[in-house]
């Protein structure tokens, strides 16, 4: 069985749950412990203020059924997840647990649905602002450094990143969720254990930017095959292929295109496919013989509010604002 809810409805359920919460001694008052919805399954989720803003999540919930989650656009922080059991996937290929750690960057989340298995989930999530990068991550000047800004997308489209699971990753995981202390020693080793858990996440990804200043790392033909979605994405953005079908049809798995991609043109496929779409719809809009519903849907959307606020983000401006004659555009 299936069970199919909003983002909306499953916070609801969470906190109708939460009734029942209860906040650990007061020698703890920084922890909060939270029972798993009935309706969902068994388990409990705890969520710890390690630091002012820094908050860990540590998870142990079984699910009695397969959930597909309805997750409207909406502004996320930055998140750091590691899944000891259970899978999390979404429609656009990535895929959390089972091998693969996932960063959300800090920025506005697609719209998607994403499935998680009928199955245990133990693992920890990591919730902060942007700006705390700069507060335990800092360059020489104080600043978060360049190779991690691409987690800091304001109002743009956020960064996702599917990190391997390591087995230093495993161990740090574990040890935070049997933390051996209590009281302000819980919190003082908790945090160690959360910067460390961070930054054994952010290895690869600074070493893989390190390799791509210096060399390619795809092979010619792949990177062959990658310029040919582009090709496809660009002849087809009104109506494109989903993620699976793009990477079967250059023949290349969509692990490979997703990688490829950020790696020979700085995007994701989704970020790239919304720049030619917003292209179009500037130079649709500049023309000034459509109105904003015949461009909004010549540039492949089919709900007028959606294309408007994706066309604010990239130009700084409503496209009613641009077709009016308010054309002083600052590209993001």
């Amino acid at each position: 069985m299936t069970i199919t809810l909003t983002m909306k409805e499953n916070w609801e359920l969470w906190g109708e749950a939460n009734q029942n919460s209860y906040q650990t001694p007061v020698k703890e008052p920084f922890e909060i412990i939270s029972e798993m919805p009935k309706q969902l399954g068994k388990g409990y989720v705890r969520d710890i203020e390690v630091h002012p803003e820094l908050w860990l999540t540590i998870w142990d919930c079984e699910y009695h059924d397969d959930v597909l989650m309805k997750i409207p656009e909406w502004d996320h922080p930055l998140q750091f997840c590691v899944y000891l059991s259970g899978k999390v996937i979404d429609e656009y290929g990535g895929q959390l647990g089972q091998g693969y750690t996932c960063i959300s960057g800090s920025g506005v989340q697609r719209q998607m649905i994403s499935e998680s298995t009928k199955s245990r989930r133990v693992g920890v999530d990591i919730h902060l602002p942007p700006d705390l990068l700069a507060t335990f991550f800092p360059d020489e000047t104080g600043e978060i450094p360049q190779q991690l800004r691409l987690l800091v997308k304001g109002n743009d489209w956020q960064t996702l990143l599917y990190p391997e699971t390591t087995t230093a990753i495993e161990g740090i995981a574990q040890q935070i969720i049997n933390c051996p202390f209590q009281g302000m020693m819980k919190r003082m080793y908790l945090q160690a254990k959360v910067l460390e858990l961070m930054a054994l996440q952010l290895a690869p990804i600074l070493s893989t930017q390190d390799q791509l200043q210096r060399s390619p790392r795809l092979k010619p033909d792949t990177i062959a095959r990658i310029h040919l979605a582009k090709e496809i994405l660009r002849s087809r953005f009104e109506n494109p292929p989903s993620l699976l079908e793009l990477s079967q049809i250059v023949g290349v798995s969509d692990r490979t295109l997703r990688r490829g991609f950020q790696e020979l043109f700085s995007t994701t496929v989704f970020g790239y496919l919304s720049s030619i779409r917003m292209q179009q719809a500037e130079q649709l809009l500049r023309a000034g013989k459509l109105s904003v519903a015949e461009v909004a849907n010549l540039s492949g959307y089919s709900q007028q509010g959606h294309f408007a606020a994706a066309f604010k983000r990239k130009f700084g401006i409503t496209p009613r604002e641009y077709l009016s004659g308010k054309r002083n555009i600052l590209a993001s």
